[in-house]
């Protein structure tokens, strides 16, 4: 587009705003009524987000297993430990428990002390019957003792499952109902009806249960996260609007830009409706990200408005100068700013393609709400006051200024030796960060069920399932002896790992076959011989009762079995040679031509889906910088200032990234999400200076130096004031109760200040050393946008 053409464009946008004020107000309460109604579509996610796309090879593997044996991840395990447990009273009380949770629909199965079944041979029938350990309530401690006895001596088909013999702990495990796992019906079970079950036995009792499982992690992480965006929104709001007061001193300005980053935010949650997207941890952030990138905006066209009431105190004027001098270059840094969330769209996973897209859209809505909300409100108000314009003329902003000029005019060697010795201890940093994270590592610290986590860890080896899929690839397979007996030292190599549970498989039930046809004799809880199989087996079909059991294990065909260990909380460079050992050992024990043997599990689908995410982002990264690269060529048409343009936001990136490898912070999903957003926001300093520096240069008759500091001076402090609302805007995530949101609001925190120093101080450096090669038409071509004024945002 030729450029008289687009400095045409702005006026006309400028006149078409002023003289339709009344139309833009109702068209933007229309839009807002619109946008509000969609609240209703709005829902918090129930489910675990698989980030691997559906035609991954895991995704495959663990929807197979599904269609198999149906979810794996539908247990809650409640667990006391405490002798005081085992009084007739308590005793009674927590199988009284367990009968009270049997009874709601959202139970599909309970196991407990209370319905715990022996496996028994009936000498005359010559099969297998299921007896109840316990009938009736218990009435004495003899009673007690007697089942304590029983259950830990006699009964290790249940160790591990049920009792911790060690520790005497004991647990119950309640399957929940697989059609309502990923919906809000179990939500309220859990928050409500569990919850005050719950606590009426432990006001009852005095005793603490300790209560886990994926669904119950699942449902108060999701709660964490509702309760947490109204507090994210809030501090947002508190925050900037402390500091927009700080620099304006104007309770009129301060409310405006308040107003309009709510109707943004209101917008936000009306697309996130709209779109039918679930609330996640990613989109629950965006609310209070467009808090923080809008006040920017507010910033530039307040500042610009008062800076020419404070020259002419033409309203009219100084109203039609803040849409078109001010608007371009707001519109380029907020598609900037959303390109660098954008990129995620590009990614097969649903849970980063949605956060961008809400993301970058609502970007550009701000910028929109921005630019025809504040000159729109400003027409029907008076001129500001004299002490609404005294920040402009602050002394301490000149002081800072003044350093600028200084560091850039005497101190450019200081300044690339600094910039170098950084870089270098940097990349020193860079090689030491590891890329990890664990499936529970960022849930909140402090919250009941982290602690309870802890304790299932401890006593029962971890709640995070992992499955073993033996097919067999012949019906009836899985109870050959030989099968059998390669599971069991499959399963004997599993214990001797220290992160994961002993199995839980049909090895189990044929043990426990064996030991009821001793009569229950605890020395023969092992794999019959290949005598004995023949009659134990034989025994065993004719068991209905039996034939039940089999289903959890087993599938109808006979052809194809579960092996199911549970993982503590392991980081994920741990849980890869976990893996690696484990593909070694099936290797070695089933051999490939006869037996196809695969793991899966939500555990490993998180270890997958963690490294498919570094590699895509990393690519969502580069993606960026590429998109801007663009974009800066197509303003200033010169390979080296695209270059010049880079060094000082790719400089913060690599900084952070070393801080990081220092500080011991692992790259994971939460962490490598900085980098893209960071360099998104921090470049759009850089084409606010070089595009005031661009035009310095044709009012100046390409004079490099007078035009540097010009540009540096006229945009430093608004660059200083943005980045400071930016710091301290991405600062409110630190109050998150989740490590990975903490992390991501320090460290993009962080590199936008290193962006900023980069920006003011090392950005006119280069340009000032490198004017030889840089200043001369020839290679410095007239843009063709010119996006600022010559009467830029300025301080003074």
């Amino acid at each position: 587009m030729p450029k008289q053409r687009f400095q045409g464009f702005w006026p006309i946008v400028a006149r078409l705003i002023l003289r339709n004020r009344i139309l833009i107000l109702l068209a933007i309460a229309t839009a807002t009524v619109l946008l509000a109604l969609q609240w209703k579509n709005m829902r918090f996610s129930n489910t675990e987000a698989n980030i691997l796309p559906d035609d991954h090879e895991a995704t495959i593997k663990y929807s197979a297993f599904v269609n198999l044996f149906g979810e794996e991840d539908n247990a809650i395990v409640m667990a006391i430990r405490d002798s005081l447990l085992f009084t007739p009273e308590n005793f009674n009380r927590w199988n009284k428990l367990s009968k009270q949770l049997d009874a709601f629909p959202e139970i599909s199965l309970v196991l407990s002390t209370d319905n715990l079944q022996q496996l028994v041979k009936d000498n005359e029938l010559q099969e297998f019957v299921l007896q109840p350990l316990i009938n009736g309530q218990v009435k004495n401690q003899t009673e007690i003792e007697a089942i304590k006895t029983k259950l830990f001596e006699e009964l290790p088909f249940y160790e591990n499952l049920l009792f911790n013999k060690e520790t005497q702990t004991l647990r119950t495990i309640l399957y929940l109902d697989k059609d309502i796992l990923n919906t809000d019906v179990r939500n309220d079970f859990i928050l409500t009806d569990l919850q005050s079950i719950v606590e009426n036995f432990e006001e009852e009792t005095g005793l603490d249960i300790r209560v886990s499982g994926m669904p119950y992690i699942r449902t108060w992480n999701s709660k964490t996260i509702i309760d947490e965006i109204g507090k994210f929104i809030l501090a947002a709001l508190l925050v900037t609007s402390i500091i927009f007061f700080f620099f304006f001193r104007s309770f009129r300005a301060t409310f405006i830009s308040m107003c309009v980053v709510i109707i943004g935010v209101m917008w936000a949650f009306g697309f996130l409706g709209l779109f039918e997207y679930e609330i996640t941890i990613l989109t629950a952030l965006i609310p209070p990200l467009i808090i923080v990138i809008g006040i920017p905006n507010c910033i530039f066209l307040i500042n610009k408005y008062q800076q020419e009431v404070k020259k002419h105190g033409n309203q009219a004027l100084s109203l039609q100068r803040v849409i078109s001098k001010i608007g371009n270059a707001t519109l380029m840094t907020n598609v900037t700013t959303a390109s660098g969330f954008a990129t995620f769209m590009i990614l097969d996973s649903d849970l980063l393609k949605e956060f961008g897209i809400v993301a970058s859209i609502n970007i550009i809505c701000i910028f929109i709400l921005s630019l025809l909300i504040i000159p729109v409100i400003y027409s029907f108000m008076s001129l500001p006051k004299t002490k609404h314009l005294k920040h402009l003329n602050k002394k301490w902003i000149d002081l800072f200024v003044d350093w600028m000029e200084r560091m850039v005019r005497h101190n450019r060697i200081a300044v690339y030796v600094v910039s170098l010795i950084a870089l270098v201890l940097s990349i020193i940093g860079i090689y030491q960060i590891e890329i990890t994270g664990s499936r529970v590592e960022d849930l909140p610290k402090n919250t009941h069920f982290f602690k309870d986590i802890r304790f299932f860890e401890e006593e029962f080896d971890g709640i995070m399932p992992v499955e073993i899929v033996v097919d067999t690839e012949r019906k009836k397979g899985v109870m050959k002896p030989a099968t059998l007996r390669r599971m069991d030292e499959l399963g004997t190599e599993i214990e001797d790992i220290p992160e994961l549970s002993p199995t839980v498989s049909v090895v189990n039930l044929v043990k426990y076959s064996k030991q009821a046809f001793y009569n229950g004799i605890p020395k023969y809880y092992q794999l019959p011989t290949s005598q004995e199989s023949t009659f134990i087996m034989d025994v065993a079909r004719k068991s209905s009762e039996n034939s039940n059991l089999l289903e959890s294990f087993v599938d109808s065909t006979g052809q194809i079995a579960r092996m199911t260990t549970f993982m503590r909380d392991v980081k994920t460079d741990r849980m890869e040679e976990i893996e690696s050992d484990l593909i070694k050992t099936i290797n070695k024990v089933f051999p490939a031509e006869r037996y196809n043997v695969y793991m899966t599990g939500k555990a490993l689908l998180f270890l997958k889906g963690t490294k498919y995410l570094v590699k895509n982002l990393l690519l969502s990264l580069a993606l960026a910088i590429g998109l801007i690269s663009i974009f800066m060529a197509y303003l200033f048409r010169s390979f080296r200032m695209i270059i010049i343009s880079l060094v000082p936001n790719l400089l913060p990136l690599v900084i952070t990234a070393g801080l990081m490898g220092f500080l011991g912070v692992p790259i994971k999903p939460s962490t490598i999400l900085v980098f893209s957003i960071a360099f998104g926001i921090s470049v759009d300093d850089t084409i606010h200076f070089l595009a005031k520096y661009r035009q310095e240069l044709t009012a100046n008759r390409w004079q490099i130096k007078k035009s540097v500091y010009a540009a540096l001076r006229e945009t430093g402090v608004s660059m200083f004031y943005t980045s400071i609302v930016l710091f301290f805007g991405f600062s409110v995530f630190i109050i998150s109760s989740f490590g990975g949101t903490v992390a991501l609001g320090a460290l993009v925190s962080a590199t936008l200040l290193f962006a900023m120093l980069a920006n003011l101080i090392l950005l006119p450096s280069l340009l000032l050393s490198l004017e030889r090669s840089i200043a001369n038409k020839k290679v410095l071509k007239k843009p063709q946008i010119d996006i600022l004024p010559k009467e830029e945002i300025n301080s003074k």
